[in-house]
């Protein structure tokens, strides 16, 4: 007859082996299924942020020149070609002024076709160094064959398709440096005028580029639609002929289907398999990140190795120590398996603790934690890049929601002695920009108020939660200097109108700014209620002085 003792070793063996094992197939599905998954957002969302990111440079210089073409085709409606230089110094001022908002840029020009003058040439204006723009000396295009698209491609391509266009990267003229430009041709009444155009260093490109990393092996790379490489930072393109650039490697191009941009696709590239996600950007070329196929499966794989040794360790010891230690093991075993479910609950808040003596089980305990620690990570990684205003790149209301979650439950568990405040801010007139301008002026205007917003309360977290809404969240040193930092915002914004030559250039942002009373507030929500009526109230203060000094001018 087996003894208590023993019945209750075996018991705990057995229980020991049961739990184990499922503690391991949970952690290695769970592992699995979540660090691909992770890996695959993680992956998509690199690529959409990088796009995003791109297609704001490249659209920030698409639409300078535009607004320079647009200027120069209605200065040309009422010039008299006979003061064709007046005309050409009037479109060098304003371009001048285009250039200098524009960043990256490296030359820019307004080139007059020598049918139209055989006098005035137009200008060219560069800043290789960085300390400014100069005049340069511009090529004589007489010289060329202008319907030659290969020659002189940033004048010749748009003059002959007579739209505009991004060129892909070529030597300029003279200066010897591989740019990309846009241009756009310039017409008076049917007639070709010229070309204007801006051109950016390469070298902005790839340092664009380059910032999108993803774990040690991941990198991006740009190519043209038919697959032609424009820049990759493990092929130097710049050294090659171009008809010895090569193409993208196969499996990656794909078809030119829209509904395939997004798409996860598996290529190999110098011998190692990898995967990938593509996007067209505004311009036409497509932006790859990729990653290696062994990197995303190494770390689940080696954690994966990780739990089984483990397990198999801590199985095997606890054969001989069950006897004399069946009731410490229980509690563990228990702990340890509600974490594990708690995993695969999604709850990755969880930790295990164990603080029993340095045995295999606190071994266990720390590599589940570590597990549990990189998955939050993780998780966190991806939290940051869907919780982030495309526009203004500021915290959205998904994050604001969150914000002000967690701040609830700090002060439940403060019992009324936190500190902060809260700033609710509008920007007016949003709509009747967007009606009388566009909504490009409208998302300057958005964009602009929220740089003051940020400059000013720059130690507080700011929330964009509606289209001209924003949230400023004071504590700490922002808390203790909140009038202060009022009444600097206001200032600012009225430094800025009164030097603005535009309405979209404007800040006029109504503000209502409330403090956390404990006598009064009894949840966060009360002081956001009492600064949305205070903005409410700035907001039709601010619209009746309009009104009076309106009355008065």
């Amino acid at each position: 007859m087996r003894s208590l003792r023993t019945k209750i070793t075996i018991f705990t063996v057995f229980a020991i082996v049961v739990a184990i094992t499922s503690v391991s197939v949970i952690g290695v599905i769970a592992t699995t299924r979540i660090g691909t998954r992770g890996t695959d957002q993680l992956l998509y969302l690199m690529c959409q942020t990088g796009k995003k990111n791109l297609d704001y440079y490249f659209d920030s210089v698409s639409r300078a020149v535009d607004d320079v073409s647009t200027f120069i085709k209605t200065d040309l409606d009422i010039t008299d070609m006979e003061n064709f230089s007046e005309h050409v110094d009037r479109a060098r001022t304003f371009f001048d002024k285009m250039a200098h908002k524009t960043n990256g840029v490296l030359t820019y020009y307004y080139r007059i076709d020598p049918t139209v003058s055989t006098t005035e040439k137009g200008f060219w204006y560069i800043d290789l160094d960085g300390t400014g723009f100069k005049e340069h000396e511009v090529t004589d295009i007489t010289m060329y064959d202008t319907s030659d698209t290969s020659k002189l491609v940033w004048f010749t391509v748009p003059k002959n398709t007579g739209n505009p266009i991004w060129l892909s990267p070529y030597i300029t003229d003279n200066l010897d440096v591989r740019v990309i430009s846009y241009n756009t041709p310039v017409y008076r009444k049917g007639v070709f005028i010229g070309v204007v155009g801006i051109e950016i260093d390469y070298s902005t490109l790839a340092s664009q580029v380059n910032n999108i990393e993803l774990y040690k092996s991941g990198y991006a790379f740009i190519n043209e639609d038919d697959g032609t490489i424009v820049y990759h930072p493990k092929i130097d393109v710049t050294v090659m002929a171009p008809e010895d650039i090569p193409k993208v490697p196969d499996g990656l191009l794909g078809t030119d289907k829209k509904e395939d941009e997004g798409m996860f696709v598996t290529y190999t590239f110098e011998g190692i398999k990898r995967e990938a996600v593509w996007m067209t950007l505004h311009n036409g070329m497509r932006l790859n990140v990729c990653v290696s196929e062994e990197e995303i499966n190494g770390e689940t794989v080696r954690v994966t190795w990780l739990i089984v040794i483990i397990s198999a360790v801590i199985l095997i010891v606890f054969v001989f120590l069950a006897f004399r230690l069946t009731g410490q093991i229980t509690k563990p075993l228990k702990d340890l398996t509600e974490t594990a479910d708690r995993l695969e609950k999604g709850d990755y808040d969880v930790k295990f603790d164990y603080s029993g003596s340095t045995t295999e089980i606190s071994v266990l305990t720390r590599t589940v934690n570590k597990l549990i620690t990189h998955l939050k990570s993780y998780i966190n990684d991806l939290n940051s890049l869907a919780y982030g205003d495309a526009l203004t790149h500021v915290k959205n209301k998904g994050a604001y929601d969150i914000y002000i979650r967690e701040l609830q439950e700090q002060l439940d568990k403060a019992e009324g002695k936190a500190e902060f405040a809260i700033i609710m801010l509008d920007c007016d007139s949003l709509k009747d920009i967007n009606d009388l301008y566009g909504h490009e002026k409208g998302d300057i205007y958005i964009k602009n108020s929220c740089h003051l917003i940020c400059r000013v309360f720059q130690y507080s977290p700011v929330f964009r939660i509606g289209g001209d809404e924003f949230v400023v969240i004071l504590k700490e040193e922002d808390y203790l200097a909140r009038e202060d930092l009022e009444r600097i915002f206001i200032e600012k914004s009225e430094e800025i109108c009164a030097l603005s030559e535009h309405p979209w250039e404007e800040i006029n942002v109504s503000l209502g700014m409330a403090v956390y009373d404990p006598n009064t507030d009894k949840n966060v929500r009360d002081v956001i209620h009492r600064a949305d009526l205070l903005m409410y109230t700035d907001k039709y203060e601010r619209k009746a002085m309009k009104g009076m000094q309106q009355q008065e001018q």
